[in-house]
Parts: C-alpha cells; structure tokens; sequence
C-alpha cells in the first residue's frame, strides 16, 4: 500500500464576517477536497497538545506520527538540522528573524517578506561582524535564519516572543526575557547598526521596500537525542517535500529522505503542480511520502483573507485533484497542521480538520472538507499523531 499525506499549513481558521461567517476553508472553492472528503473518512485532529505553543513545530510533528511533547525538540535545533548544523552539547540553536520595527512597532516580522538572494548576503554581513566564538549565524530560507550560541545554556529556560505573534503591536518589551537575556539583548543591539550599514538593506530602502532593522531570536533548541527512526517506528519507508526548514529538519532529524523537487517555495509562488508530481514520482520507491505546503499560512500571517483563499484553491486545483486520479491505489491524508486565523495573523491550538480516502478506508459522514463538517461527524483524534495509525492502519 502506499500514502500520501498532504499538509495545507495554516489552511484552518475562524468564520469571518465579510464571508458570511464563513472560514476561508470555508469559502474556499475546493471541489477536490470535498469529494475526498465523500469517499472517505473526516474529522478533527488536536495536534496541539494542551500546554504547547501552537506553532508547526508541535502540529508536524505530530501529523509525522510523534508525541511533540515526549519527542519534544527545540524548533531551532530542527530548522539547525535542515542546515546541516551540528551542535555541540554546549550550544542552542535560535531561530532568528530579520525583521522590520517601526516606531517600536512589529511592522514586518519578515523584512517584508524578503528574499533568500537578498537575506542571505545581510546574515553574511552579520556572521563577519558578530561572529566569534560564542555566536554563529546561518543563513536559511527567506526572513528565517539560524544563530547558534556557545555556553549560555540558560537561553533555553528565557521567555520568547514569536515576532509573527506581535504583527502591528509594540515590539519592545517583548524581546527574549528572563536571567540570562542580557547576552541577546545585547547581540540585539549590536546587529542594528550592522544592518543599517548594509548595502542591501540600503538598496531596498531606496527601492521603498522595507530594510532588516533588528534580528529576533527566539524557539531554541538543542542537540536532539533520542528520536526513533521513522522507518523503525513505522515499519515504511518515508519520503518529504517542503519549501521551508522546519519540516525538512523534521526529516532530517527522523531519518525521512528529503526531495529535491524544483519550484517548491514557501509563498503563493509555489510550483504546487510540479511539487504533487514530483511527490507523486517518489512514490513509486517509498511507502509513504509527505507534501507540505506553506503558502495558506504566510497568507494567513499576513492577514490577507482573499490571498489564503486563493492559496487553498491553489491546492486543491493543482495538486488534490492530481491525487484523486491515483485514489485507486494509495491512501491519502490531507489536513492542515494548525489554525492560522487572518484576524490574528498567528497560529492557535486548536483542532484541525482532517480527511482520509482511499482502499481500505470507511466513510462517515464526512460531507466536505471544512472545520463545521469535520466537528459534526464527531470523529475527534486526540492526541493527533494518532492521525498516522489511521493512515497506516
């Protein structure tokens, strides 16, 4: 048998009023999503356990089969991973921002959303400034990058803010908090003039774009251990596609193989056509393999109702009714990690609907493939990484 699992992150949210009270998911034309969700099973997941901060990190992992909390691994050790980063004992890795704070206002928690081509080359200019023995900086993808930091264990116990969590609201007193903070609010403070002296940030504020002013650190993490095999816990072999770290991390660190599919980003200009082919093309020497897909989420932080519908419809155009055609002969799971309501711009913990179809699996009475008909046919997966024993079973 082989599976499929189709994550739309973010893709869940809150009825709306200008949809007539509907969610995006809602209002979203999904036409494909709807008929698996006729042929198949539906319902909500909790993939968010009580107490977890409600990011991906938590909802993949246990969409991936895993207990975020008895797996738990700092989300800036599993985007490290995707880097290729080895950490020693006495280091934390950070996730790190470049961000833009006007007035002491979160106006951009993504530098405006910035480009690898551009980011990449200001985290250089920062790794030649900053960069010693205590701190290391690693470029990643677009506005999320990597700082590794030597001998400050106690950087895991401070209070971190997401800056997607403060969008338009004072970012001052919202910086890593607590004893032992000094060392980043320092590297805080001498970061801003190195980005204000770089060539890049000086060129997109001349094109009236928005220039990195501050990095922000936050979601760390250490050297995992422990962690099983997803080939030995499962008994299949595994394959992912994703445009973003986090989940190729997740991959790295379980020992699920990562592809190599060309056009797969992050944003609305995902090749979502070429990613469901290419995925499509794995299966044929892995038992299961695993599509992420980013883009309703960054619409969702972004606030931008009509760009998350379109997002979704995206998927459902390009990629889902590719897959309905293989229904015949693998299994296939789609469902978003968590919520990401546009009023809020950031993540919360709440359940996710989730359908399943193909051989072997019973209908309920799914009738479509949005939040109130995934509630109504009471099926609730609680913990989620129970979502992968359906899948499997």
């Amino acid at each position: 048998m082989k599976h499929l699992i189709l994550i739309l992150d973010g893709a869940a949210g809150w009825p709306l009023e200008e949809l007539g009270s509907q969610t995006t998911l809602g209002a979203a034309e999904t036409p494909n999503l709807d008929a698996l969700a006729a042929a198949g099973m539906v319902g909500l997941a909790q993939t968010v356990p009580p107490g977890t901060e409600p990011s991906s990190s938590a909802a993949c992992t246990s969409i991936l089969g895993y207990d975020p909390v008895a797996d738990y691994v700092g989300r800036g050790a599993i985007e490290a991973a995707s880097l290729g980063i080895s950490l020693a004992p006495d280091e934390v890795a950070l996730r790190m921002n470049l961000v833009h704070i006007a007035d002491g206002v979160m106006a951009s928690y993504s530098c405006g959303h910035i480009g690898s081509d551009e980011s990449r080359p200001i985290v250089a200019d920062l790794a030649a400034a900053l960069g010693d023995e205590t701190f290391r900086f690693y470029p990643g993808v677009a506005y999320r990058h990597i700082l590794v930091v030597r001998g400050y264990p106690a950087l895991l116990d401070l209070v971190y803010t997401p800056p997607h969590d403060i969008s338009d609201q004072p970012a001052w007193g919202r910086e890593p908090g607590g004893q032992g903070a000094e060392v980043l609010l320092d590297l805080m403070e001498r970061a801003r003039p190195v980005l204000a002296s770089s060539a890049v940030n000086r060129a997109r504020a001349a094109r009236g774009e928005l220039p990195a002013t501050d990095i922000w650190p936050f979601w760390p993490g250490v050297a995992p251990r422990g962690l099983t095999p997803f080939a030995e816990k499962r008994g299949v072999s595994a394959a992912l596609t994703s445009g973003v770290d986090l989940l190729n991390g997740l991959a790295v660190l379980v020992g699920i193989d990562r592809l190599d599919i060309p056009g797969v980003t992050d944003g609305s200009d995902n090749d979502y056509r070429g990613q469901i082919e290419g995925a499509l093309v794995a299966l044929e020497d892995h038992d299961l393999v695993v599509v992420h897909v980013e883009s309703p989420d960054e619409e969702g932080h972004a606030g931008d109702v009509a760009g998350k519908i379109a997002a979704i419809e995206a998927i459902d155009r390009e990629m889902v009714s590719v897959v309905r055609e293989r229904l015949g002969d693998i299994r296939v799971l789609a469902m978003p990690d968590h919520p990401t309501p546009v009023e809020l711009k950031t993540h919360v913990g709440e359940p996710v609907p989730f359908v399943l179809a193909g051989p072997g699996i019973a209908l309920n009475a799914g009738t479509e493939f949005v939040e109130t008909a995934a509630a109504a046919t009471g099926l609730v997966v609680d913990p989620g990484h129970g979502v992968m024993d359906l899948l499997l079973g």
